[in-house]
């Protein structure tokens, strides 16, 4: 094909129907010095085709093609996401990706860029907010798209600023669900913990009484090894975590702050573990594993690889139904450590530290709930104390 020919040609899809489609020389890439040529198909009808052929050559003419290579929100997307990926965990990429193919791309796709409008906006995000809880994150990312389109000089302003969020579908929610506590209280989660004791999975019962005592995140504790923990002065140092990643994979990644940190136990689940690490070396010896590597997992699968974070909630639910017990999920456990911390009178910032929170709004919201609690119970103790 020449530079200065273009031919629309005629195509088949494989249901049967005609389409046309033509490629043209769109001149020399000013950044690159190389040719470049782009490709327009799908056209219905070859007037069509003729038509948006015209409408290029005359932008090539007037010297604005290249500003507007970047046509749909597909386009812009596909330029957003590869800097995108060099800014994230890979954990969170991924989440990102999934919420584009799932949610956004469907929907927004298509569009032309500069076409895109408050109205246009407003319905994605009323359809989002009708389906999904957590539709501001949706929208959110869908903005950023449009951020990056606006630092590109494809666009002028980001309609998704001036949307009206919804709050009718959270004020349903509110008055017809009534949230459960995800949390036990002293006297359940020493029950939790007797009940899990009986059975025969030593490991489960250590995974659960770390994770009640220490208040770290699951991730946290399944990338622990056994240079993590000091058992000479009582200590874990938490530094890492593990992650889903790309192909759905396990790896290693920072703590969810990014922060490492350093937790004091109590004696009694220090020789849980101690009487854990005496097991595993002796389990995993029959399946023939030598786990006295200081980088040896402390929990780890058949395989001697990276528990798979599933797995709890199959152990949890497992017992929490067999002995008929509140349903806590796994993170409950961290929530319960943070609430008795506070029952135990520690202070704020002392719970903070512990559990790795970045945002001292997190832990105030638990601290909000137990002292909620206190308030309730001293009420009662002073109406029994009346007996009036």
């Amino acid at each position: 094909m020449s530079k200065s020919t273009t031919t629309i040609e005629k195509y088949e899809l494989k249901n049967g129907e005609k389409r046309y489609r033509f490629q043209i020389y769109v001149g020399i890439d000013p950044l690159t010095g190389k040719e470049k040529r782009t490709t327009r198909s799908n056209f219905k009808t070859q007037k069509e085709a003729k038509l948006e052929l015209a409408r290029i050559k005359l932008e090539i003419e007037n010297g604005t093609f290249f500003k507007q290579i970047a046509e749909t929100y597909f386009d812009v997307y596909n330029l957003w996401i590869k800097q995108y990926e060099k800014t994230v965990e890979e954990s969170t990429f991924v989440k990102t990706t999934g919420i584009f193919r799932n949610h956004i791309l469907p929907a927004m796709s298509d569009y032309k860029v500069e076409k895109i409008n408050i109205d246009v906006c407003q319905k994605h995000v009323d359809d989002w907010s009708d389906k999904l809880k957590n539709f501001r994150i949706v929208k959110s990312y869908a903005a950023k798209v449009l951020d990056f389109a606006i630092k590109r000089g494809y666009i002028q302003t980001n309609p998704f600023n001036h949307v009206d969020m919804p709050v009718a579908l959270k004020k349903k929610q509110a008055s017809t669900e009534e949230k459960k506590e995800n949390f036990y209280t002293r006297e359940e989660l020493i029950e939790f913990l007797s009940c899990f004791e009986k059975e025969n999975n030593v490991k489960a019962y250590t995974l659960f009484r770390l994770l009640a005592f220490s208040g770290m995140r699951k991730g946290e504790a399944l990338a622990l090894t056994w240079k993590d923990i000091d058992f000479k002065e009582n200590v874990i140092h938490i530094n890492k975590a593990i992650s889903r990643g790309k192909n759905n994979q396990l790896y290693v990644k920072s703590t969810k702050t990014g922060v490492a940190r350093s937790v004091v136990m109590d004696s009694r689940t220090m020789t849980i573990l101690k009487e854990w690490k005496k097991k595993q070396k002796e389990d995993y010896f029959k399946l023939g594993f030598n786990t006295k590597s200081p980088n040896q997992l402390v929990f780890s699968n058949e395989y001697n690889e990276f528990l798979q974070p599933t797995k709890t909630r199959k152990w949890i639910v497992q017992v929490q139904k067999k002995y008929h017990l509140k349903e806590v999920s796994t993170h409950g456990l961290r929530h319960t450590h943070c609430s008795l911390l506070f029952e135990a009178g520690a202070k704020i910032k002392e719970v903070q530290d512990r559990l790795g929170h970045s945002d001292i709004q997190t832990t105030m919201n638990i601290y909000t709930h137990v002292t909620s609690k206190a308030k309730e119970s001293a009420i009662q103790k002073f109406e029994a104390y009346l007996s009036i």
